[in-house]
């Protein structure tokens, strides 16, 4: 049974690293939904979104501190 972990071989710093850029690439993607909003005139769903971005970038921030770390 996987514990959702590391994978086998890989280092804790590769694997954050590998999530810190997946978060990067989701929050491109949340910011150019937002963005659509925002030409649909659909301001309230267009904040909630870059709300989210903006999280999403902070837990990005924080892995590479701890990827930083690391090294």
């Amino acid at each position: 049974m996987s514990s959702g972990g590391a994978s086998a071989g890989s280092s804790p710093a590769a694997e954050l690293s590998s999530l810190a850029t997946a978060l990067e690439e989701l929050a491109r993607r949340v910011t150019i939904i937002a963005d659509a909003y925002v030409a649909a005139k659909r301001d309230d769903l267009a904040g909630e979104l870059y709300q989210a971005e903006r999280s999403l970038a902070g837990a990005r921030r924080n892995l590479g501190r701890v990827v930083d770390a690391e090294r």
